[in-house]
């Protein structure tokens, strides 16, 4: 399956083998996108599928294989399945045939886990109609919406796309702003780029980007430009901007040339507030000060790139914490949403801004550390805490909670 680099609204789809699954996305998006067969088992491995959901916009479908596979294969499939959790923002549960047993039990009992929205689609109704045992069997374990469903024609799928749009969460769909309370109509923000090995040829990098966008969507002003300019805009008696934004790699230097009156922040701690966990990232940032020798950290990547001796996450931001420590600390990376490893041996998680995942994604890639209570960060408030500004560049936030 794909990794989740998409910030559209995640859907999965769920349910025992022929429950109609595939058949409800096909229908949903108009398209034959998804196989469909008589035969149990035809999805084997999760799938995605970009779409257009009236009223609420693009959202990505994750049809899943049955979660009454058999076998060792079977047991994978499964297990592919629950892993898709961690990447939705809500999820269907398709029955058919008025089935309602240990299997959909156990489902509810992980959206719960996972904290996921979900309804309930009672499919196949031109054949069976939901009936009042099993309505009344599901209130005994779920308070959801059960919606009884055919896909043999279109009429009834305004009823579930109504029911799907009450179950998504809004902050998913309604994106939230960057620098919302930070900055007022009018303002002026100035943004430091930099241009590394790291930087896309011809393109700005994609948290740049969406930083200029939500200056504009905010009527502000924006001004951008590289460091090597930053003490020449200062020189030359510029407007005085309301708030600096740097790249974390170049605070240390940043720091020096911007005012100690003037609010700074960097790109990585914006996204850090608008979609981590931010007050557990403020808390175990102080972490990098009590590590030891033989301690391990686990670098949490949301993207997979090419890796050039200017990668922040795999060479910058380690060969820093060292000699800010003094420790002989070792490191793991893992990218994208790659399987992380037994969190028990790492002493401390740190990761990057996540600008190409959902909030959702975000949060429960962290989960896991923050449950079992090992220290989490982020890259831009770790290289803050590393160069002694970390009251600075987060005393915008914490005035503006």
């Amino acid at each position: 399956m794909a990794k989740g680099k998409d910030l559209k609204p995640h859907i999965g789809i769920f349910g025992r083998r022929n429950s109609g699954k595939s058949s409800i996305i096909n229908l949903m998006v108009d398209q034959e996108v998804a196989i469909v067969s008589s035969e149990p088992g035809t999805t084997t491995d999760p799938v995605k599928k970009s779409m257009e959901i009236t009223g609420i916009g693009p959202a990505v479908i994750v049809d899943t294989a049955g979660i009454d596979d058999q076998g060792k294969l079977g047991e994978k499939r499964i297990q592919k399945t629950f892993n898709v959790l961690k990447i939705i923002d809500c999820a269907i549960l398709v029955i058919s045939y008025n089935q309602f047993g240990s299997y959909e039990k156990n489902l509810i009992d992980r959206f719960t886990e996972f904290e996921l929205p979900y309804l309930i689609v009672h499919n196949k109704s031109d054949l069976e109609p939901v009936s009042d045992a099993t309505l009344k069997s599901i209130s005994e374990n779920s308070d959801v919406e059960v919606v009884d469903f055919t896909t043999i024609h279109n009429r009834l799928l305004p009823l579930l796309i109504a029911a799907l749009k009450r179950i998504i969460p809004e902050t998913v769909w309604q994106k939230p702003s960057l620098l919302a309370g930070l900055i007022d109509k009018g303002d002026l923000v100035l943004l430091v780029t930099p241009i590394d090995e790291a930087a896309p040829q011809g393109r700005m990098i994609l948290p740049q980007v969406m930083t200029i966008r939500d200056v504009l969507d905010n009527e502000a002003i924006c001004v951008v430009l590289k460091e090597t300019h930053l003490e020449h805009y200062f020189n030359n008696q510029m407007p005085k901007p309301t708030l600096v934004i740097t790249d974390s790699q170049v605070f240390d230097f940043v720091n020096k040339i911007i005012p100690p009156d003037m609010p700074l922040t960097s790109f990585s701690i914006m996204f850090a507030r608008m979609k981590g966990d931010f007050e557990q990232y403020l808390a175990g940032t102080p972490k990098l000060s009590t590590l030891s020798d033989g301690d391990k950290v686990l670098i949490l990547e949301s993207c997979t790139h090419q890796v050039s001796c200017e990668d922040i996450g795999r060479q910058k931001l380690p060969q820093w914490i060292r000699e800010f420590t003094g420790k002989d600390i070792s490191f793991d990376v893992v990218p994208g949403l790659n399987d992380i490893p037994q969190l028990t041996q790492y002493q401390m998680v740190i990761q990057c801004g996540g600008c190409v995942v959902t909030r959702r994604q975000l949060l429960n890639r962290l989960k896991p550390a923050v449950d079992a209570q090992i220290a989490v960060s982020n890259y831009g408030l770790a290289i803050a805490y590393i160069n002694g500004i970390f009251d600075r560049v987060t005393a915008p936030f914490r005035l503006n909670k």
